[in-house]
Parts: structure tokens; C-alpha cells; sequence
């Protein structure tokens, strides 16, 4: 639902992470001034479809709508309550209060909000490595190739004239792992990142090799629907499409990286 928001409102998303029962998210909203009415017309059409007819008249509406940060939370945490509800049988509000916000300096404070963000799972015992996590940045950055490119590839070295994403990336994820490794919890007196853990990463500095990349993306073979070869994955889609919910006939399709592998929907990248 992040995701397909932030294709309605202009804002740029540079990090998240979703927890049991709250998220994370930082963006930067895009002031209405700095787009045209046919930008908003081409937002409305990516959004709705081609055949949804655009009123002229609700242009100033959603000139405004599509640059709050307000209007889009509002409109992702109810979208988030009905979902829920709907599938949980149940009537009621879903959130205990309004969000909390505040406005994040660019350069070092972003960085360092950015990588509080995706320590959350760190923090929680959940993983070791914050890419692990599926539902942080760092995640969707390893484990899904930063697909249909959601997140922003600024992570505010921008400002310290970094320009190549590939090099922005690498320093972003050794700024989270030295920060994990000095941030103590309680009275411990050892890091949420375990110092090994740190000491392997810097020694591969910081960049994660195409194993690494692969044993992450493999998170997601339990989304593939059916894997295997190219003959077995359309024998089984025959034999159980009718438990799958899209109309459309679905065709096997390879993942990249290993030969003669196939799945039903179109895994990552593995390298």
C-alpha cells in the first residue's frame, strides 16, 4: 500500500520499515508549486487508468492533496484499517492516535534517521543483519533489487556530492552497521550489531558480493507461487489455477541468475 500511494502523491520515498504493529517511513514531500497541471494529470492516470475520466475542475484539489504529507497518511492508514478489518471481520479504528512526524534535516540527520529506521528490526531481536529484515529499506534494497524503483537512491549522501548510486549504497549500509554496532541497549555494554558481524562486513567493505545478493533474494521464493523447471511450472499452474485468483493465464518465467530455473511470477534479479 506504500508502494501504490507513493505512485498518487509526489513524494519521494528514501526509507521505511514495518513492524508488528506500527511503521516507519520517511519521505520527502514534493511542494505543489514544483509541478505542472499535467503532471497531476499524468499521476491521476498512472493511479485510476487511461479510461477514468480527469475533471479539470478538481485540478486545484488535487494540487493540493497530493503535496500533504497529512492527506497521504491519512489516506494509506485508512486504506491499511479497511484492509484489516475487512479481512479480520471486524469494525472499529485500527490506530490508537494520529501519526507522529517531524521535519528531517538533509545530510548527516537524514542519514542517521534513515539507518534508526532500518536498525528496527536489529532492535527487536528479529534479525541479525538488517538486510535480512523483508519489510525495512535495506531489505528491499538486497532482497528485492529496489523493484519498480520505490526507494529513493539518495540516502542523504547527496548533499556530501556523492554521486554514484552503486558507491551512495555501499556508504549507507556501513554507516548502519558501525551506528548498530556502537548503539547499546540498556546496560549492555556490546552493540544491537554484533561486533564478528561488523568486523566480516568490514572486511568485505561494506559491498555485498552476488552470493550474498542471491541468498537474500531467495527470501522471496515463497511468493513465487510454484518453482522449478520451465515444463514443471506450467504442468502444476494447470493442475491448480484454478486456487489462483487472477484471470489472466500466467507463464513460466526464468530467474535471472540460475539456469534453467523458472517461477510463476518474476523473482529479483540475482545478481
Amino acid at each position: 500500500m506504500i508502494k501504490r500511494f507513493s505512485l498518487l502523491y509526489f513524494l519521494e520515498v528514501l526509507g521505511f520499515c514495518i513492524m508488528g504493529n506500527h511503521f516507519h517511513i520517511l519521505v520527502r514531500m514534493i511542494p505543489d508549486h514544483h509541478f505542472t497541471d499535467d503532471d497531476i494529470k499524468t499521476q491521476f492516470a498512472r493511479f485510476f487508468g487511461q479510461d477514468v475520466h480527469f475533471n479539470e475542475s478538481h485540478l486545484p484539489h488535487y494540487r493540493t492533496k497530493w503535496a500533504s504529507l497529512s492527506e497521504f497518511l491519512k489516506e494509506l492508514k485508512q486504506s491499511i484499517s479497511r484492509n484489516y478489518n475487512k479481512r479480520h471481520h471486524r469494525r472499529s479504528t485500527l490506530w490508537s492516535e494520529r501519526f507522529k512526524s517531524c521535519i528531517v534535516e538533509n545530510g548527516e540527520t537524514l542519514i542517521h534517521c534513515l539507518s534508526y529506521i532500518d536498525l528496527n528490526p536489529i532492535r527487536a531481536g528479529i534479525v541479525t543483519r538488517p538486510e535480512e529484515y523483508r519489510r525495512n529499506s535495506l531489505g528491499y534494497h538486497f532482497q528485492q533489487h529496489n523493484k519498480d524503483g520505490f526507494l529513493s537512491l539518495d540516502f542523504g549522501f547527496v548533499e556530501f556530492g556523492v554521486p554514484n548510486e552503486t558507491e551512495r549504497l555501499r556508504r549507507y549500509r556501513r554507516y548502519v552497521y558501525e551506528t548498530g554496532a556502537a548503539m547499546k541497549p540498556g546496560n549492555s555494554t556490546t552493540g544491537i550489531i554484533d561486533g564478528e558481524i561488523l568486523e566480516k562486513e568490514r572486511t568485505h567493505n561494506f559491498n555485498v558480493n552476488k552470493i550474498r545478493r542471491f541468498q537474500y533474494r531467495t527470501r522471496y521464493f515463497t511468493d513465487s507461487g510454484i518453482i522449478g523447471t520451465k515444463a514443471f511450472v506450467a504442468e502444476s499452474y494447470q493442475r491448480f489455477k484454478h486456487l489462483f485468483q487472477s484471470k489472466h493465464e500466467k507463464k513460466p518465467k526464468p530467474v535471472t541468475g540460475i539456469n534453467g530455473l523458472y517461477s510463476l511470477k518474476r523473482l529479483s534479479a540475482a545478481v
